[in-house]
């Protein structure tokens, strides 16, 4: 029997989580997924080499775990900072900030690396947690077209766009901002 270092067994497979978690993280920093094992990922996280089985059946299992916690965790604070806000252009402000600051913590990048790696349907479950994130943007942009603040004549390539331009890291935050909302307002509400 597995010693619980928590008050309830629910505290305490969310602390075994987040270890594997981070231990997948610091794992997929240092190399590719297919040269991380299980029994990798367990020793990084404190687990014996079997005991991590109890708690995620395989690397796939893991892989979709964490896409789902770092993006519940990554658009709950990105709608608590939309919250505030009413205006449609410094909503998208909002939005473009927390993908280039905070989305840096959230996103290792696993998509390309994941590529023709996981099963279809591993695919599909982390396809659905992008998806999320896709509908706050694909929002702000109906909103805003519909306020007026906005010119979107198809939302659907203004998303592919807009993702596109927050892909580099290189570029320097403020000329991504600029560049988005010039792309994307109206002539009386255009940035300098």
């Amino acid at each position: 029997m597995p010693k619980i270092n928590a008050e309830t067994v629910a505290e305490h497979r969310d602390q075994v989580q987040r270890r594997v978690f981070d231990s997948f993280a610091s794992l997929m920093g240092e190399r590719s997924f297919d040269a991380i094992s299980m029994a990798q990922i367990a020793a990084g996280a404190g687990l014996g080499r079997t005991s991590i089985y109890h708690h995620f059946p395989d690397k796939e299992a893991v892989v979709v775990a964490f896409a789902s916690h770092e993006t519940e965790r990554y658009l709950h604070e990105l709608r608590a900072e939309l919250d505030s806000v009413v205006d449609p252009v410094e909503r998208m402000h909002v939005y473009i900030r927390h993908q280039l600051t905070a989305g840096e913590q959230f996103h290792m990048g696993l998509g390309m690396q994941l590529v023709g790696v996981l099963s279809p349907a591993a695919v599909q479950q982390v396809r659905e947690h992008v998806v999320a994130v896709e509908d706050v943007l694909r929002d702000l942009l109906v909103s805003g077209a519909a306020s007026g603040a906005f010119s979107v004549p198809d939302v659907g390539a203004a998303m592919s766009l807009v993702h596109a331009c927050l892909a580099p890291r290189h570029v320097p935050a403020e000329q991504v901002e600029r560049f988005i909302l010039r792309a994307l307002t109206t002539d009386e509400r255009r940035p300098e």
